[in-house]
């Protein structure tokens, strides 16, 4: 795999958000998720500047306030076709932040979601099984919680903190699908 980084402030992103699990707390480091989730692939990182517009059509998608303005995107292409997006996450999940790699399928659905950064107590930490719920799942009204997606007992802040997390990265990646189709 070879990863491209569009211009120094793609790396500067990277590493701000924790690449490394171990220093971050999270289970595993962005290169070995891409690597991972997209084999093969050449991963090209970009970072996408939102308009007022975009970011209002991502809110209103994904039913989230909290929409940055600044996108840290991976485009996994494998023989020149596109096979899979992958976007990071970064949000706080009760005081302290958490850095989640929403890997996409081609045809933008959730392919796997891997946390590289994690700040609040480990017990607050969403399990890998819970985090599988998500796999194959659309932006549709039953991506929530008490619907298709389980609750944590006990992390039910986390819970609430990676399903509008899930919801942002579909909204975004189909607002950006709209704008390149246009």
């Amino acid at each position: 795999m070879r990863l491209r980084l569009a211009g120094g402030m793609a790396l500067v992103l990277l590493m701000a958000a924790g690449a490394g699990p171990s220093a971050q707390g999270g289970r595993i480091t962005r290169e070995e998720a891409l690597a991972a989730v997209f084999p093969g692939a050449e991963v090209a990182a970009e970072r996408v500047f939102l308009t007022r517009a975009q970011r209002r059509a991502i809110g209103e998608r994904a039913r989230v306030d909290d929409v940055s303005g600044l996108v840290a995107r991976y485009v996994a292409t494998r023989d020149g076709a596109v096979v899979g997006r992958a976007y990071v996450d970064t949000h706080v999940v009760r005081t302290k932040r958490e850095s989640l790699l929403i890997s996409l399928h081609a045809d933008g659905t959730v392919r796997r979601i891997d946390v590289t950064a994690f700040l609040e107590p480990i017990e607050y930490l969403p399990s890998e099984r819970w985090l599988a719920q998500y796999d194959d799942r659309p932006l549709d009204d039953d991506l929530a919680l008490r619907r298709a997606i389980r609750t944590i007992a006990g992390a039910t802040l986390s819970g609430v903190a990676t399903n509008a997390a899930v919801r942002r990265v579909l909204a975004t990646d189909q607002v950006l699908a709209r704008g390149a189709a246009e």
